[in-house]
């Protein structure tokens, strides 16, 4: 698994409880096990969800699904 794929699969883990849809930042951030602390590794890339946010665009939202969430952040991140 090469560390986009870690990192994306670590955010499907991360949301695996949360409740669809999410519509905004906020919930986002709630439906994470330590809200904007919760951070992904792989190799040597760290990825806290406080940095993510700074990729998401308002007309993101609402969020069907975690690999929803996960597809964005890791694009968007360049990872």
């Amino acid at each position: 698994m090469n560390i986009k794929e870690e990192i994306h699969s670590q955010i499907v883990g991360a949301l695996a409880g949360a409740t669809f849809p999410i519509k905004t930042p906020d919930e986002l951030f709630d439906a994470l096990p330590d809200g904007a602390n919760t951070t992904c590794r792989a190799g040597d890339v760290e990825l806290k969800a406080s940095d993510a946010g700074n990729v998401l665009k308002s007309d993101d939202f609402p969020f069907k699904s975690a690999k929803e969430v996960a597809d964005i952040i890791v694009d968007r991140a360049g990872l």
